[in-house]
């Protein structure tokens, strides 16, 4: 019930953003794909559903939401429709394209300590780890 008040929220927010109730549709609409594609890797690896992996899950479908979010804000954007000599404009998306791959890569760059079981979150991964031990760092 929390995940579809969520999903009303954002597609009420996206609808104003863009006055439109076709494009938050479509952004919407990449989220299951991203999230049974995460399930699947998870079986695939044989890792068991806990908080790091729900982390991953929700940082996937946040990364999966931008992503969708700057194509359309790119394509269809509403001071574009409102001029009557351009329909799509095309060019946003050389604005757009390096500024999605950073912010993707910085997100997963950022994970990568956690996801390889090195660094300061490694107590997080072992169910038996104890907390911080004097001497560690």
């Amino acid at each position: 019930m929390l995940i579809l008040t969520a999903l009303l929220a954002v597609y009420i927010v996206l609808g104003i953003l863009y006055e439109s109730l076709v494009h938050p549709l479509t952004i919407i609409s990449t989220l299951p794909s991203a999230s049974v594609g995460a399930m699947l890797a998870l079986m695939l690896f044989k890792v068991d559903l806990n908080v790091i992996s729900i982390i991953g899950i929700v940082l996937l479908i946040g990364i999966v939401k931008k992503n969708a979010i700057m194509m359309i804000d790119s394509l269809f954007r509403p001071s574009a429709r409102r001029n009557e000599h351009s329909r799509r404009d095309f060019r946003g998306l050389h604005v757009a394209l390096p500024s999605d791959l950073m912010t993707t890569m910085a997100a997963l760059l950022g994970a990568l300590p956690l996801a390889l079981g090195t660094g300061m979150g490694l107590s997080l991964r072992d169910a038996s780890a104890s907390p911080i031990v004097e001497g560690s760092f």
